[in-house]
């Protein structure tokens, strides 16, 4: 029998500029750099748990946001798609990623002035939405035709709500097949007919972003309401403290390219 390709995860380290890192809210408590590296170092293992084999780049101290490896590339299908982040200051996070994905998958550049974040873009089973947000424009959501939909894959726009940093702030497909998605944020019939679609509380929204393997899904610890949906769909829960990512407006699936 031929074993099942591994799976793959790449993860990148924290710097100490991650003090400073864009997302963070005016009047928001100061992030703690060393709890922030504790709360990766249990998001990594939560990874090899699933079976994920992780590779952690180097942390770069002239790039805050560098943790936050799945804005910089889109990887389906053997291919992998390069962004061009929204925001200039996280332009540069670009290359480090694509060299430890060389020779892996296929590589493809979104070229200027295309603007794309990888947390605006969602896969769920064949279809790719990409989220129109201030990080993300229809140039963005080209570039995303161009590599994917000769793959197979259907690729959709999708709206992001005033005020968002991305479309999976409040939506993300941990399983193939499993949606899951805060209250109110976006219509079931949005998703395949055969997905399962999860509603988070709209009061547990943080926790509608996450990521899992098999039949176990890992979300933000906190979130009770969410753990007990998800339990009653027949899935194990991993709760992950991610207090210090969210003060950056980070999330579960912003630290890790899975493929």
């Amino acid at each position: 029998m031929i074993a099942p390709p591994q799976r793959r995860a790449l993860v990148r380290a924290i710097p100490d500029s991650y003090a400073v890192a864009l997302g963070q809210v005016i009047g928001a408590p100061a992030i703690d750099v060393a709890r922030a590296r504790a709360q990766h170092v249990a998001y990594r293992a939560a990874l090899e748990g699933l079976g994920f084999a992780v590779t952690a780049l180097p942390a770069d101290e002239a790039l805050p946001d560098c943790c936050f490896v799945e804005d910089v590339a889109i990887v389906a299908a053997g291919h992998g798609l390069l962004t061009r982040p929204g925001a200039t200051s996280r332009r540069a996070e670009v290359e480090a990623v694509a060299e430890a994905l060389r020779g892996a998958v296929v590589l493809h550049r979104t070229r200027a002035p295309a603007r794309l974040d990888g947390g605006d873009v969602l896969r769920v089973d064949d279809a790719i939405f990409v989220g129109q947000s201030g990080r993300s424009d229809g140039a963005g959501l080209a570039a995303v035709r161009e590599v994917f939909e000769p793959l197979g894959f259907a690729v959709r726009p999708a709206p992001v709500a005033a005020g968002t940093l991305h479309l999976k702030c409040h939506v993300s497909s941990p399983l193939p097949g499993l949606v899951l998605a805060a209250e109110g944020a976006y219509s079931d019939a949005m998703f395949p007919a055969s997905t399962r679609v999860v509603r988070v509380p709209a009061a547990e929204a943080y926790a509608a972003n996450a990521v899992g393997a098999g039949e176990t899904v890992l979300i933000a610890a906190g979130y009770p309401e969410t753990a007990t949906r998800l339990r009653a769909e027949g899935l194990t829960v991993v709760s992950l403290d991610t207090s210090e990512l969210a003060l950056a407006d980070g999330s579960l699936t912003c630290l890790s390219l899975l493929f």
